[in-house]
């Protein structure tokens, strides 16, 4: 009966399920209630900035699964070429703005704009309190965009209301985003480096909000910036960067329990780049990053919520996997995306466009290691097998399969099977280093005569001292590691090809930052093979990151992928490659099982 029982489930796992997940979207299923993100603010007439772009970003990022509300702090008289006049309505005015849409439309998440004086921010911050220590319901996530200084440096609030930010709003925000001329004015200095950056985010932090996000960093370094070619609208000059820091309990959310560190935590610092494009149409910048954010974090949580009560995810994986670092990641992308498609409206500036969910590499942002790591290599380029019929690059091509396995038995086995072209040593039995060692220069000399390139799972110090190796590939946690022990810098002297996994939009982002051969996304599907902390990613999430990632940086799908049906169906999403372990090691006939995989992925 256990026999019977695991075999079931194995099948249901990798074979029912996938294509479960394949044809889920022909099902009509009831439509889900949007996640409501309010918008407190101020009103632009010119419809560039403030409540008028924080609706349209809430709207067009989540396409429709948030539902934008609003409570008005001021009204201006405005268009592209400036203010002429500014109204505030009475404070009772606010209060009862708010109270409305509490007792009726209780937000997942609420964006905080300008509050102009004192009486507002109090307002705003006693809301807020209350909502924060109410027991009875889920608290929103809070983002505040401390609007006191423009871009170009004009001061817009006076002390009185900037300390009843700092005092009563602060404490209760997820995340305060202020511009560099704004972290000047609350921390009273000039930020002259990239180090005077980092430690004023911790000073900040050290105000009240669980994280902070300094917008600008780049014009700390233009000296550096050059122009580069874009397909967009405008050209782009050199890049942009954010710095995002978390607070410890703000990063421990947004990972999955019994986590080790990663680069994308946020409680280390994480600076976040794209393109910076030469444009003059950047009106509402500031207000759209925020609301992108607060309404990137809303989807997450829908879906966590959709999940958690048996209702479905519409992209289980990576939307479920959207936290703090996650969104502002995705925010960036969103906000960098509208600059490019910038257009004069009036006689002024024109404001940001406002796209959809980011779906291109070219505005995807990258986390990287500093804010002047401007000259990091990349690792040995690969480009893929269906790339290479086409391209006149000597870079080798990956193996449409990767199998994963775990001892040199099956290495002997799997480099004299037709088809083989790459294979991936891992270690689930042993942690000893000579062991390791020794399988690895065992399974090193077998792929060499074989002519079989062989990538092996974690352990690169090993990798490294055996030699006769092609790749490393690591995970999250250990590319973490694998930075602090300075060991990219080893790998690439070595010469090896390089690897890393991704479950997250965050993740992606670093492991575009570290340059790597190839991406893999995983688990695809349901996995009975290792202790995935990530839900499925589902199909969808494969084609959003092909997307995402650079054409010339191959893509695996790992997990669930049990038979060459299955992996035709991953192919048709967009991946180049499969990992397999299942579909080869549980096989009755190993040689037609990897001919038959190869044909799917052709």
């Amino acid at each position: 009966m256990v026999a019977f029982l695991r075999f079931f489930l194995f099948t249901l796992s990798t074979t029912i399920l996938p294509f479960a997940y394949a044809f889920a979207a022909d099902i009509q299923m009831p439509p889900r209630p949007p996640s409501i993100v309010l918008t407190i603010a101020g009103s632009d007439s010119g419809g560039g900035a403030g409540i008028q772009a924080d609706l349209k970003a809430i709207h067009t990022i989540s396409g429709g699964k948030c539902h934008g509300c609003s409570a008005i702090t001021c009204l201006t008289a405005q268009n592209s070429c400036g203010v002429t006049s500014v109204h505030s309505p009475p404070v009772e005015f606010l209060r009862s703005q708010l109270l409305a849409v509490e007792e009726d439309l209780y937000p997942s998440a609420v964006k905080i704009g300008m509050l102009g004086t004192k009486e507002l921010a109090d307002e705003v911050g006693s809301w807020l309190r209350k909502l924060k220590e109410n027991g009875d319901k889920r608290a929103p996530f809070v983002v505040c965009d401390p609007v006191m200084i423009t871009t170009s440096g004009h001061k817009l609030v006076d002390d009185t209301a900037k300390v009843a930010m700092i005092e009563k709003v602060f404490p209760y925000a997820d995340l305060v985003t202020p511009n560099k001329f704004e972290a000047e004015e609350l921390l009273g200095k000039t930020l002259c480096t990239p180090q005077d950056v980092e430690d004023g985010a911790r000073a900040i932090l050290a105000m009240g909000p669980r994280a902070v996000i300094i917008k600008g960093g780049h014009s700390l370094l233009e000296g550096n910036n050059k122009v580069v070619e874009s397909e967009e609208t405008n050209a782009s000059v050199g890049y942009a960067q954010d710095y995002l820091l978390l607070s410890d309990e703000s990063a421990a959310e947004g990972k999955p329990v019994k986590d080790k560190a990663r680069l994308c935590d946020g409680s280390r610092g994480v600076w976040i780049r794209n393109d910076r494009y030469d444009s003059a149409h950047t009106h509402g910048t500031g207000c759209t990053l925020s609301s992108a954010i607060a309404s990137a974090w809303a989807m997450g949580q829908r879906e966590r919520d959709a999940v958690g009560s048996a209702k479905g995810g519409e992209n289980i994986g990576a939307l479920c996997a959207m936290r703090l670092v996650d969104a502002c990641c995705v925010a960036k992308a969103y906000v960098n995306a509208g600059i490019a498609r910038g257009v004069q409206l009036g006689k002024g500036p024109g404001p940001v466009v406002h796209t959809g969910f980011p779906d291109s590499y070219k505005n995807f942002p990258t986390i990287e290691l500093s804010a002047s790591s401007t000259s990091m290599s990349s690792f040995p380029a690969m480009q893929s097998y269906h790339s290479a019929k086409s391209s006149s690059s000597s870079a080798p091509a990956l193996g449409r399969i990767l199998p994963i396995v775990d001892t040199v038995e099956w290495i002997e086995q799997l480099v004299s099977t037709p088809g083989i072209e790459d294979v991936q040593l891992r270690f689930k039995d042993t942690t000893d280093y000579d062991v390791i060692l020794d399988r690895i220069k065992r399974s090193s000399a077998l792929c060499q005569s074989a002519g079989v390139r062989l990538w092996i799972n974690d352990y690169w110090k090993a990798a490294i001292e055996a030699g006769g190796c092609f790749g490393i590939h690591l995970g999250q946690e250990d590319l973490a590691s694998c930075v602090d022990d300075g060991g990219l810098d080893l790998i690439r002297d070595a010469g090896l090809a390089f690897g890393v996994s991704t479950h997250s939009y965050s993740e992606l982002c670093a492991a575009l930052g570290v340059r790597p051969s190839y991406i893999s996304l995983g688990p695809v599907f349901s996995t009975q093979s290792k202790d995935v902390k990530f839900d499925p990613q589902g199909l969808e999430t494969v084609r959003q990151w092909r997307s995402l990632i650079p054409p010339t940086i191959p893509l695996i799908a790992i997990g669930g992928i049990g038979n060459a049906d299955v992996a035709k169906v991953v192919r048709g999403a967009g991946a180049e490659c499969s990992a397999v372990i299942g579909a080869v090691t549980k096989a009755d006939d190993v040689k037609k099982a990897v001919a038959d995989l190869n044909a799917a992925m052709e």
